[in-house]
């Protein structure tokens, strides 16, 4: 099972046949346009189920599906975390849950992005558990922006997902320390200059056991395309 994430940087009808390439069985897309938006080539292969959840139609989340999985937006989704949606994967050779994550809320005083993955996991505390789920996207988050004093960081998260035996997937193959990354997943302006760590999956460890490869995309490949590169997840399912 091959899943990607990927900040698309809007217009995803546009820009699908760079993602399909990878053949992926399922896309986590941030910033995608609805639906009813979606007009992909004569000559792109079509989804063979789409979820998608946004106020703003040229920008919300989409989850897309090129094989047997399907997706159903679970009812205990709560929209203070607009963003951040449980979805049931069925379909497939196996079953699970994934949280489809855009973290970009600013109506929320608190904080608009890694504040929103904390208060999500917190709430969706029964839904979280040690087999069987992921958490995919677009945190906008790292370790090198944390707040001490501010409860939800992105430390913090990291830390709770641990303890219910969920980790980052990139960070296992890699072996790599939060906040010193060495691939980045966004280039700030589209500049080389300014790189940063923010997308990530966190799987539980049945899945971690299973991981295959890792691969993150490089800046010359997608500039073009988007400010963010892809995050490519392969498990042996």
């Amino acid at each position: 099972m091959k899943i990607i994430a990927w900040n698309c940087n809007m217009a995803f009808r546009k820009k699908a046949p760079f993602i399909l390439a990878f053949n992926p069985d399922i896309a986590v897309i941030s910033e995608c346009e609805n639906p009813e938006k979606l007009k992909f080539g004569i000559d792109t292969k079509l989804p063979t189920d789409i979820l998608w959840y946004g106020t703003n139609p040229h920008k919300g989340v989409g989850v897309f599906s090129y094989s047997d999985y399907r997706f159903q937006l679970l009812d205990c989704h709560n929209p203070s975390f607009k963003n951040i949606l449980p979805i049931a994967v069925t379909g497939g050779k196996v079953d699970f849950t994934m949280f489809a994550i855009w973290a970009n809320n600013p109506e929320d005083k608190d904080g608009q992005y890694v504040t929103q993955v904390w208060k999500a996991i917190n709430y969706y505390e029964d839904l979280i558990k040690e087999n069987k789920t992921v958490l995919i996207g677009d945190f906008n988050s790292n370790t090198i922006w944390d707040k001490p004093r501010r409860e939800g960081n992105h430390s913090t998260v990291v830390n709770k997902l641990e303890a219910k035996k969920i980790y980052s997937t990139y960070h296992k193959y890699y072996n790599q320390v939060q906040g010193k990354e060495e691939h980045p997943t966004l280039h700030l302006y589209r500049h080389e200059n300014k790189p940063y760590h923010l997308d990530y999956c966190f799987a539980s460890s049945d899945f971690i056991e299973i991981m295959e490869s890792v691969e993150i995309g490089n800046y010359q490949d997608w500039t073009l395309h988007s400010d963010h590169t892809p995050l490519i997840i392969d498990f042996n399912i």
